[in-house]
């Protein structure tokens, strides 16, 4: 279920974005009108490139970008496709319980370093608040609030049966329904009809817990992924939260703590997994239409709740339930499932590796799966199946098949809600935490008298993902169009880097080569730009960097709808990388060939939004030489100071962990090129004009803590 919120955002981004592309022309076409040489309005800017055999051609600057590819038929998703395939053939379980008590802990320890995961002390107090309490017939219902990280609150619902107990207890984690806990009340109320104590929680940054109060909100794409900036992930930080839940419920004096169970759908089912498989508490689980591979999670339709970063890297999803055993383990699947990622034939995949390994631990009638005529969501025959699971293994009663959950009599789901009027202000959202946790994060760094530039430029490369400094590749040249040579570069794992090449006719060659990138492809470059560069007879290179313009996704991949590169982004980090780290890769190779092949002396680097960052990250990290760096429209900090505005960048933006390493500013400390900056603006999009002084201050001086005597100037403020 979509908010209305969203939906709304959604429908007008047609309109809008239009609307600010072409003002950012006409303020672009002024700033070159006004810094540029006097050129006539009506002089032709001709193109001009020097062939291999010494031949020369020559066109107007055409109202188009050409291709440099004829047909690209979806190669980004293809390469893609293939890598996450062959990740999964090479994942493969052991065939022996002793092999795989071998391996297990380290996999742990993996998914807990790349979620961002930190344990919370059991000694943190819940601080519990119950705002209303409501008694049905043979339960009763608690609405209640408790603390789950120091001075982070989640909200919840508690389902109690009539009597003392103890009862056996089941955390109930809800997925992509924007009103969270409140969809989640036929499971808590069947569950305690059937002598169950249930918890149905608020997911991070969902129902409750959204940004505004009263205002379900949808808690990924770019507000969810902005966690990864402050060393989280919204993965991670689900674990977090849900084994709080664990500590809460094993506190309460009605549970019997050693017969606990979970599960959920979707986003549910998947937090369901990830908790029992770091959680060794949990006796029995129950995942709802959430059991695929990771291998089709990488170009699926799903949220970054379900992204671990590195995941594929470490294990496919047969290793994580892997972890579950020899605990119980029940997987439902619908026949009618609208989103492949969840189709019944992907969870065969997993379940036929996962089957022999509970085998081997003797435990081969602990593991099983069902399947039901149903769409996408949590039923009536779940529910069924999920209470005769429960009862064959936390009560030791019947053989595990379904079991009539009973007449239900839900109520009015406002009554449900913790804070119906004025939200407790420790309710924190995911924007507050990103705010509080990067300010605390930037000051530690900031109020460092000396930066070790070395030091850094190693550790750079964690956040951004890279290894060594990429080799040169091959090129190959195709004949010009319309006055523009057209070169690719074969990169690795199939993947191809298209660029064009120009020159202007009637000026003397200056020796000098402007790269322009542009986050959504070389035709989004405005035309003022790369005339004002031919205007000076600099060789001007266009290139379309990974997944933009030419690389793009195919139509049937690109679920970009919620954000840019929102499922090239989310492959991304499954897959090990980052998409700025990929582009600075890129622009490295791109380096060399402008020396080897173009014979260019000295180059630029121009460029727009967040391919900003990866320039700098070139030259920070000593990968490229380029002679200056101009970023237009870049961010100023990867620090998010609030809500609005958080889809004004893409999604490819985000780093793991990029706080933890620095800021902007240490990268731009790193970088030896003298920086030209233009419009810079805040994460959110802000014009930083309101803070500039003192973001230029920062800059400056975090150059002087590294040695670095190369000025940081601005051309608007």
């Amino acid at each position: 279920m979509i908010p209305v919120k969203q939906t709304f955002d959604t429908l007008t981004k047609g309109f809008i974005r239009p609307c600010q592309w072409m003002w950012q022309r006409i303020q672009l076409l002024l700033i070159v009108l006004l810094s540029a040489p006097l050129v006539y309005a009506d002089s032709p800017v001709n193109v001009i490139h020097i062939l291999p055999d010494g031949s020369s051609i020559s066109s107007e600057l055409p109202d188009s970008i050409p291709r440099v590819l004829n047909h690209f038929q979806a190669l980004t998703d293809k390469e893609i496709r293939l890598r996450a395939e062959t990740r999964y053939s090479l994942h493969q379980l052991p065939d022996s319980k002793e092999a795989w008590e071998a391996e297990k802990s380290e996999l742990k320890e993996k998914i807990v370093q790349s979620a961002g995961i930190e344990w919370v002390s059991t000694d943190l107090p819940f601080d519990l608040r119950e705002t209303e309490r409501h008694e049905r017939e043979g339960f009763f219902i608690h609405d209640i609030a408790f603390q789950t990280l120091p001075g982070v609150y989640a909200t919840a619902n508690l389902y109690r049966p009539s009597g003392n107990g103890p009862w056996p207890a089941v955390l109930v984690m809800m997925g992509h329904w924007s009103e969270g806990k409140l969809a989640g009340q036929p499971i808590g109320e069947a569950l305690a009809r059937n002598g169950y104590v249930a918890m149905v929680i608020d997911p991070w940054g969902a129902g409750e817990r959204s940004s505004y109060p009263g205002e379900f909100e949808y808690h990924g794409a770019s507000l969810g992924t902005s966690l990864l900036n402050v060393g989280r992930s919204l993965l991670g930080i689900q674990v977090m939260d849900n084994r709080r839940a664990i500590d809460f419920l094993i506190s309460r004096p009605y549970v019997d703590g050693d017969k606990l169970g979970a599960t959920g759908a979707s986003g549910g089912g998947n937090q369901t997994m990830w908790l029992t498989a770091l959680d060794d508490r949990i006796d029995v689980s129950v995942p709802v239409v959430s059991v695929g591979t990771f291998d089709s999670y990488v170009l699926g339709h799903n949220c970054v709740c379900e992204v671990l970063p590195d995941g594929l890297v470490h294990s496919e999803m047969a290793g994580v339930l892997a972890l579950l055993a020899p605990r119980a383990l029940m997987i439902h699947n619908h026949n009618e499932e609208s989103n492949p990622t969840f189709y019944p034939s992907e969870m065969l995949r997993t379940y036929n590796q996962l089957k022999p390994l509970y085998e081997a631990y003797g435990a081969g009638d602990k593991v099983a799966y069902d399947r039901f005529d149903r769409p996408h969501g949590y039923f009536q025959e779940n529910r069924e199946s999920l209470i005769g699971w429960l009862d064959l293994h936390l009560k030791g009663r019947g053989d595990g098949s379904s079991r009539p959950e009973g007449q239900l009599d839900p109520m009015d789901e406002e009554k449900l809600l913790v804070y119906p009027v004025d939200r407790f202000d420790g309710v924190e959202t995911t924007s507050g935490y990103v705010r509080d946790r990067g300010r605390s994060l930037r000051a530690a760094h900031l109020n460092r008298d000396r930066l070790d530039p070395n030091e850094l430029r190693n550790s750079l490369r964690v956040p951004l993902r890279l290894d060594n400094r990429p080799e040169p590749l091959p090129v190959r040249r195709y004949d010009a169009k319309e006055g523009w040579q057209r070169l690719v570069l074969e990169e690795p794992h199939g993947r191809l880097l298209p660029l064009l090449v120009g020159r202007s006719a009637g000026r003397e060659p200056s020796g000098e080569a402007i790269v322009i990138t542009h986050p959504q492809g070389k035709e989004q470059i405005p035309e003022a730009i790369i005339e004002n560069h031919l205007r000076q007879g600099h060789t001007v290179v266009l290139p379309d960097l990974y997944g933009t313009g030419e690389t793009d996704l195919s139509e049937e991949n690109n679920f970009d709808d919620l954000a840019q590169f929102h499922t090239l982004g989310r492959a991304s980090l499954w897959l090990g990388e980052t998409m700025i780290g990929e582009w600075t890769e890129q622009l490295s190779r791109l380096g060399k060939v402008l020396n080897q092949e173009l014979e260019i002396s000295s180059w630029h680097l121009d460029a727009t939004g967040e391919t900003g960052l990866s320039a700098l990250a070139l030259s920070a990290l000593e990968w490229g030489d380029p002679a200056s760096i101009t970023l237009r429209g870049t961010p100023v900090s990867w620090w998010s100071d609030r809500r609005e505005g958080i889809d004004h960048f893409s999604m490819g933006v985000h780093l793991p962990g990029i706080l933890e390493w620095g800021d902007v500013s240490q990268l731009a400390a790193l970088s030896q090129a003298p920086l030209r900056v233009m419009d810079p603006v805040t994460l959110t999009g802000q014009p930083a004009s309101q803070v500039f002084p003192e973001w230029l201050r920062e800059y400056r001086q975090a150059r002087e803590r590294v040695g670095n005597r190369e000025p940081v100037d601005s051309l608007r403020p």
